[in-house]
Order: C-alpha cells, then structure tokens, then sequence
C-alpha cells in the first residue's frame, strides 16, 4: 500500500504521523511510504532521515494522493479538498469539530478511521491514552503559568514552601487526564480534589502527604469546591461524542478573579461552559475573571515527546491497516470501532446522534457485507 504523511498544518502543531523508525517499519512490509518534505522539522526528524529509511520525499499533493493517509490532527478546512475517497488515520474528533469536516468526509466517500475512538480487546482506548497522559501532565503547568500576575492571575504559586501546600486545584474527571493532571499538581505541592464516578480511583490517587482528595463528581460538591480554586482542570470524555458540560457557566462565575480554567476536553467541546477553542498563538481568554485556557492541540506545545508516545502506539495500527485495508480490521471489533465514516455514511453512532445525521448512518458490519 502506498502510505502518505502530510505536515501538519494547524496552529504551531509539529507532531508527525510517522517516525523515520516507523516509515522503516513500513518499508521493511512491503510498503510505499511518501513523506511531505518538512513534516517531521518540527519534532527533530531531518528529511535525510525519512530518506535514509526508504521513503519518499514529496510535496504536499503527492503525499495526500496515497491510498493511506496518516497524520496527528484532523485536517483543516484548506485540506478539505484533498479528500479524493482515501482512508485518513488521525485523531479526527469529529462531534467537536466543525460540522463542515464530516460534510466533506461524506461527499468524497472519504474513509476516516479516528484514533480516539479505536479500542483494545479490554475496552480501553489505547492510541488516545498517549495524548491524554501528556495533556492532563501539561494542564498544571500551563496553569501554574497563568496564575502568576504578571500573567493576569491572581498571583498564587502551585508549590510546597517550606512544607506547606499552597494553591487548590479541582480537576473534574478521573480518567487518563485527571489522573496525570493530579499527579503533576500534586508534585508541584498544591491542594487537589479529583471529582469522578470510579470510587476505586480514589485508592490510586489519594496516597499519604500527596495532598489529594478524591470526591463523588456531584454539581453542588463541585461548585463548592470551585468557590475557592486556583486552577480548574476538566478532563470529562464520552467516547467520540461531545463532552457534557460538567462545569456550569454559573460554577465559573462563582470563581475567584484571576483564577485559571484549562478545558483538556476542548477537542471534544469541552466539559467547562464557557470555553470555546483557542490556538497556541492565542490561548487564552478572560470570561467572569477566570483565565481560560482551550488549547485543542495541546501536545502539539511538547511535539518531540507527544510523537515518539504517539507514534509507538498508533505503529502497529498503521502496519494492520497498511496490510489488509478496512476490510482487514472489520473482524477485530475494537479496531474497526475507529471507523467513523466509510464510503459516504457514518459508522460511529455517538457521531451520527451528535451531528444530527443519524439518517447517514450505517453500521460498518452492514456496508461491509459482514453481518450474519
């Protein structure tokens, strides 16, 4: 199959699909790998070290024209023109981003398999997990940097002086970001509440001196705790459908001025109310007195580290999908859960219902002929 890997075009986003170790992977299966010149610039990766794998160095039409398409990020508007019904291989997103990316996907009769939404055999999400671990490790920092009051914050250091604990931070969510994100707090020397629905989460978090309290996810414990935070941390998913607003604009309202609010769940709408999508060049706004940060390619700020923890997940996903095409995956249930559009209808319920377009929707075992 031949295999293309575009650079990466939103705001200062310089992850890449492929290493050069993975387009040697590839290579060594029998694959044509072309890689856009400049795509891996951003992460360290020299074109010199795409050739010297086997691939093909390209322009950005030719590395799109392939019949595997594997990129980071969902494609953006310029990009959908490119769509000529290949199968695209990314975190796509789809129930937050802009309706006009599934509209375009289902015109070209494109195939687009998103990462977030492939599971494992155990139910997990493991081409997510990577992207969520740096994410919820980067939200304390990024909120640690907004609170200073040079920065608008209001002025309160998330450390341990001189053995006691100062700032509060509430980090709404107990998966993969909440629990780095706590970690991360929690080193930093600040007070943390985790508010989830997995009681025996709290078992993971709250250990001896880490200064971490897990609490039931309940609208009034959650206000109560936000009347006095520094930082808020939402970090809410529902598999490939949009994130519920946990955090009411009345909750945000309630904050201290010049506190800090990080939206990890942006991507897919975000849990927080009053946020909305905001870019590196521009991340942050000012909403009741509370920083907002919304950032919906937050690894993108780390791409080195965020590429090598992508890249060793998603690799052996791209080797199945290279050698036996969608058809190949259908009989691996959790792998075929990544198809979300195929051959002009969409495959992924949450998707369809969160879109509006359930008459558009098809289960993948039907249009693949494989229902018994």
């Amino acid at each position: 199959m031949r295999i293309g890997v575009p650079k990466e075009r939103q705001d200062h986003e310089y992850r890449v699909g492929i290493t050069p170790d993975g387009a040697r992977a590839l290579v060594a299966a029998g694959h044509a790998v072309a890689v856009e010149r400049g795509a891996g610039a951003g992460c360290g990766f020299a074109d010199e070290d795409y050739a010297a794998a086997g691939a093909a160095l390209v322009d950005t039409s030719e590395a799109w024209a392939a019949e595997l398409v594997v990129k980071v990020k969902e494609p953006i508007e310029s990009e959908h023109t490119r769509f000529a019904g290949q199968t695209i291989f990314a975190y796509l997103h789809l129930s937050g981003a802009a309706r006009s990316l599934t509209e375009a996907l289902l015109e070209t009769g494109t195939t687009a398999i998103a990462y977030e939404t492939v599971e494992d055999a155990s139910g997990r999400l493991p081409l997510l997990a990577p992207m969520s671990a740096v994410a919820g490790s980067m939200a304390p920092l990024v909120g640690a940097h907004y609170l200073a009051s040079a920065n608008g914050g209001r002025g309160t250091l998330l450390g341990k002086i001189l053995g006691v604990r100062h700032g509060r931070v509430v980090v709404v969510g107990d998966g993969i970001v909440g629990m780095h994100a706590c970690n991360v707090a929690s080193a930093l020397g600040a007070q943390v509440v985790v508010f989830g629905i997995t009681p025996e989460r709290a078992h993971e978090l709250e250990k001896p001196g880490n200064g971490v309290r897990y609490a039931m996810s309940t609208p009034d414990a959650i206000a109560a705790e936000l009347r006095d935070a520094d930082l808020l941390i939402g970090a809410v998913l529902l598999r490939g459908a949009a994130a519920p607003h946990v955090v009411t604009e009345s909750m945000v309202a309630g904050m201290p001025k010049g506190s800090v609010a990080v939206d990890v769940s942006i991507d897919q709408g975000g849990c927080i109310a009053t946020s909305r999508p905001t870019k590196h060049s521009a991340p942050v706004f000012v909403k009741h007195g509370v920083i907002h940060y919304c950032v919906t390619n937050m690894p993108g700020a780390y791409p080195r580290t965020s590429t090598f923890a992508l890249t060793e997940a998603t690799l052996p996903y791209v080797l199945r999908l290279a050698a036996g095409g969608v058809r190949g995956i259908a009989g691996d249930p959790g792998f075929a859960k990544g198809v979300n559009t195929y051959r002009g209808h969409v495959t992924y319920r949450a998707v369809a219902e969160t879109l509006g377009l359930m008459p558009r929707y098809r289960e993948l075992a039907d249009l693949l002929g494989r229902r018994s």
